[in-house]
């Protein structure tokens, strides 16, 4: 007969120190790699802020505040009969505010007026002006000569483009159309092409705070330009790290946007069927915000944020900083690239554009004030 065969002994309860010793070593290299992740990412994120920079004054000899502009005139445009609009008083989530409380609204300033002044533009009965949010801004002038205004709109933070016709004779806009697509989830800027047409910068994929947040943070490079008509919606280009501004070349043959956290302009072209290919991108030492296009020239003037960590975390001791450049003959193998201005804050606080009408110059920004200038 076989012996019984001997069971091995359970080992008692806490007499496996290497297992536990183990799982803490294994703990604490993973919190140890999500600790370096985080801090990287908070280095490149600071870095794309330009965090550190400093601006040097760029002074204009003739300019001066235009009174009535307090909070915000975060985009310009300008008709060829010299009457600008200025998109006034935004809020977003994450920015200052010197009138949370107030809605915004659609200003006018006439440049060929000798002393011009702004004028807030009556809108239409049956438009919600208590939630008015207007962001970025384009006008088109179709074959009629009747002028239409496109406005980015956040009501409520959602993302809307309002369509506007702009009545001169009564100094008023009369809504037409409120544009809404899944493709539009977080519209900044809008360049019109047609009555009802044009293109957008999404700066980012969701339309969601803290996603919004979370793909800045990891830098996903997943903000895009879609291309709207009322038969077709498309997207048109994407891998932006924030697509911001957006403008037309005055031949209609190139769009250009802002890619504002990876300081770029792109250049593309665009085809008879509204897509666009790059053809170049300029890299430059700022956080790129508007773009405006000078119609005689074809230079581009570009409101810009030489640390965007100062427009987010608001110091009034140590305000954003301002800055604006000329951007010559793009195209080329080597644009000139000018600083026509720039200020750290004690004039202008966070400029976002800056357009040109015969000799003049409008800066505008994102809460703050606007400048006027004679060039």
């Amino acid at each position: 007969m076989a012996p019984p065969t001997e069971l091995p002994a359970r080992p008692e309860r806490g007499s496996a120190p290497g297992f536990r010793a183990m799982g803490r070593l294994v703990a604490v290299g993973l919190l140890g790699i999500a600790l370096a992740l985080l801090g990287e990412r908070l280095l490149a994120l600071r870095n794309r802020l330009k965090a550190s920079r400093e601006v040097e004054s760029v002074d204009l000899p003739n300019c001066h505040l235009i009174k009535g502009i307090e909070a915000g005139s975060e985009d310009i445009d300008i008709l060829p009969n010299g009457l600008a609009f200025f998109s006034a008083g935004l809020k977003f989530p994450g920015l200052h505010s010197f009138a949370p409380d107030k809605p915004g609204g659609i200003l006018m300033m006439d440049l060929k007026e000798e002393k011009p002044r702004a004028r807030e533009l009556r809108i239409s009965r049956g438009f919600d002006l208590a939630s008015f949010n207007p962001h970025g801004i384009s006008t088109f002038i179709d074959n009629d000569d009747t002028v239409y205004l496109f406005v980015v709109n956040h009501p409520e933070f959602k993302n809307t483009v309002e369509i506007f016709k702009f009545e001169e004779a009564e100094n008023s806009l009369l809504h037409l159309k409120t544009v809404k697509h899944e493709l539009l989830p977080s519209v900044n800027d809008i360049t019109a092409v047609g009555p009802a047409h044009f293109y957008a910068t999404n700066d980012h994929y969701f339309s969601d705070p803290f996603l919004k947040y979370l793909e800045t943070y990891l830098n996903l490079h997943w903000a895009n330009v879609v291309y709207y008509s009322p038969n077709e919606v498309k997207v048109v280009a994407e891998g932006f790290d924030s697509a911001n501004g957006i403008n037309i070349s005055p031949d209609n043959k190139y769009i250009y946007v802002a890619d504002v956290l990876a300081h770029e302009i792109h250049v593309l072209e665009k085809h008879p069927n509204m897509n666009l290919t790059q053809l170049k991108v300029l890299e430059l030492d700022t956080l790129v915000d508007n773009l405006s296009i000078d119609p005689s020239s074809g230079d581009i003037w570009v409101g810009c944020h030489p640390n965007g960590q100062k427009l987010f975390v608001y110091d009034p001791n140590n305000p954003p900083s301002s800055e604006v450049l000329r951007i010559q003959n793009i195209l080329s193998e080597k644009p000139t690239v000018t600083t026509v201005y720039a200020n750290n804050g004690s004039v202008l606080q966070g400029s976002s554009v800056a357009s040109v009408y015969d000799g003049k110059l409008l800066i505008g920004t994102l809460y703050h004030r606007a400048l006027y200038c004679e060039l």
